[in-house]
């Protein structure tokens, strides 16, 4: 990897980093969810950086995707187990960082999502296989009594790509892709009370561009001109200044312009915890970018 490429993303690590303790700090009971994520938002333009993707709030038993709709007014309750999930980046070099803040008393949860991260972490270097990675969070998660997320993974990481490979497993295996020095990668364990597999709810409120094709319908073309300059990287409805966007968004959908990500879910009444740092991988170990 490049000096000035490695700097980008270790400039974004420490600016999404020193973010996403101040977003913590505003969950609490009673806040809310639409200015919480807006004003963690407007932290990273306020650094100078991007937003990789929408800020994601997931509560309770939903893992990931949920982020605030426009017409959100959805408050924090005592009990809550929330999943703030962040990306901000510079030139297209991302830092996606996570952590889980406990508004009940499922303090053991956090801890196992965490142990699980920093023990993956432990084990990143040239030379390993994917597979290790998952055992070990495996491990960790299972000695606390609880079920890693089977079907969700870590990811690799590039310019103005969120997720490619390779995936990093959050359950034990063999083999798998390598390791290798220059790898910019997201290690993202979720523990759950639950069945330990994620399904996707209904609720839609973020998308991505995954095919650059002409489209005829007027709202449709607005669309596409206001999210060309994220050169796709994820957006939220509620980003959108189009008026009444919905049915061109499910027609770019059904077109396969746009991707759509459901919120995703453990069974209802679980709860699930999420932590996860962006790496590159050095000669012998790697760097955490958003330590």
């Amino acid at each position: 990897m490049k000096e000035e490429i490695f700097e980008r993303y270790i400039q974004a690590g420490k600016v999404a980093s020193t973010i996403l303790k101040k977003g913590a700090d505003m969950i609490r009971p009673d806040a809310s969810l639409a200015e919480t994520a807006a004003q963690v938002e407007q932290m990273i333009i306020d650094a100078g950086l991007g937003v990789a993707f929408p800020v994601n709030i997931s509560l309770n038993e939903s893992a990931a995707h949920d982020t605030p709709s426009p017409e959100d007014d959805r408050t924090f309750r005592t009990g809550d187990m929330v999943k703030l999930d962040l990306g901000a980046h510079l030139d297209g070099y991302i830092a996606d960082t996570a952590l889980t803040v406990d508004l009940g008393d499922q303090g053991l949860l956090v801890e196992a999502s965490v142990a699980a991260r920093d023990a993956a972490i432990a084990r990143v270097r040239p030379g390993v296989a994917i597979g290790e990675l998952g055992v070990a969070v495996a491990a960790e998660i299972g000695s606390r009594g609880f079920r890693p997320v089977a079907n969700l993974t870590g990811h690799g990481l590039d310019q103005f790509r969120l997720h490619m490979g390779p995936n990093v497993p959050n359950i034990g295996g063999i083999g798998g892709a390598v390791l290798e020095e220059g790898m910019a990668i997201a290690i993202e364990p979720f523990a759950t009370t639950g069945t330990g597999y994620v399904s996707d709810l209904k609720r839609v409120e973020i998308f991505s561009q995954q095919s650059w094709k002409p489209v005829r319908m007027p709202a449709s073309r607005k669309i596409l001109s206001e999210i060309e300059p994220r050169k796709g990287l994820p957006f939220a409805r509620r980003h959108l200044k189009t008026p009444k966007p919905d049915l061109a968004l499910l027609r770019l959908v059904r077109e396969g312009v746009l991707h759509s990500y459901p919120v995703l879910a453990d069974i209802p009444g679980s709860y699930v915890s999420q932590s996860e740092h962006t790496m590159i991988v050095t000669s012998d170990g790697c760097v955490v970018t958003t330590a």
